[in-house]
């Protein structure tokens, strides 16, 4: 067999090869789209997630924002402080010194404390549930349904049900609010992770109906209001409001409750 059948061969196509790749290379350079330095630098720094908390359909998208000047330094609510901190050093702006928010479950409904209408036996999931007659097997239309909407859409398995109703684990919580949009009975809201005083219950039903349908409900009975030094606490439709930025912490309502909705978190 002639060598010179397979050398030849072989040239070619390590030629072609080699101008192939130089047309590539060229094309690269003359029609590739430039990509600005700080989206890949912000993009690294930012967590992965693609939670959408942020407002935008992943991490890449909000790189893109941040570095662009359409979003701030700290548009996503779950990177660490410390992230925060170098997205804004990249940017060259101030890291917001905004206090992280985590979430907070406005129910103590657990099974012994609230009555139930009837049993529900359809498909265990809380918006599924919320849509039969009364608005789901508790007494208290305004409860925790406990099937775990929350707990699914947590992708930081920062959310359990325990004793019927769902509960946060703060060291977990990343402030992502896909809880807050899970829940139907809009339960679950952001609140500063340093309020140590929170009022929970979500009832708006009169004082009686509330007690009726769950001992641990608020009654807007206003002894909390008398007994707050710096008028942090409202009571709008028999229930309580503690104003986050004038609470002190005392905890002076939640010793006074007689239902002991408001509770205290160390």
């Amino acid at each position: 067999m002639d060598i010179t059948q397979i050398i030849i061969p072989t040239l070619l196509l390590g030629g072609i090869g080699l101008v192939l790749g130089l047309i590539l290379g060229v094309a690269a350079k003359v029609f590739g789209i430039k990509v600005d330095e700080k989206i890949t630098i912000v993009r690294d720094l930012l967590p992965g997630a693609n939670c959408g908390a942020c407002g935008y359909a992943g991490c890449d998208q909000l790189a893109k924002a941040i570095a662009e000047g359409k979003a701030p330094a700290n548009a996503c609510p779950v990177s660490s402080a410390a992230s925060k901190e170098q997205i804004a050093q990249v940017m060259g702006v101030v890291a917001d010194k905004t206090e992280k928010q985590v979430a907070f479950v406005k129910c103590n409904g657990t099974c012994e404390a609230a009555k139930d209408k009837y049993e529900y036996i359809g498909v265990k999931s809380c918006k599924q549930a919320s849509l039969v007659p009364g608005g789901g097997q508790k007494s208290c239309g305004y409860g925790c349904l406990g099937f775990g909407d929350c707990v699914k859409a947590c992708q930081f398995d920062a959310i359990t049900i325990v004793d019927g109703i769902a509960v946060i684990d703060e060291t977990k919580c990343t402030s992502c609010t896909q809880c807050v949009v899970a829940c139907p009975k809009s339960i679950i809201e952001m609140v500063p992770a340093s309020s140590s005083v929170r009022v929970r219950c979500n009832s708006l039903d009169a004082p009686k109906a509330s007690k009726d349908n769950c001992s641990n409900a608020c009654i807007g009975c206003k002894i909390c209001i008398k007994q707050c030094p710096v008028d942090a606490i409202t009571v709008e439709n028999f229930l309580s409001h503690i104003d986050y930025s004038k609470c002190i912490q005392c905890g002076k309502c939640a010793e006074k409750c007689p239902t002991k909705c408001i509770n205290i978190y160390e």
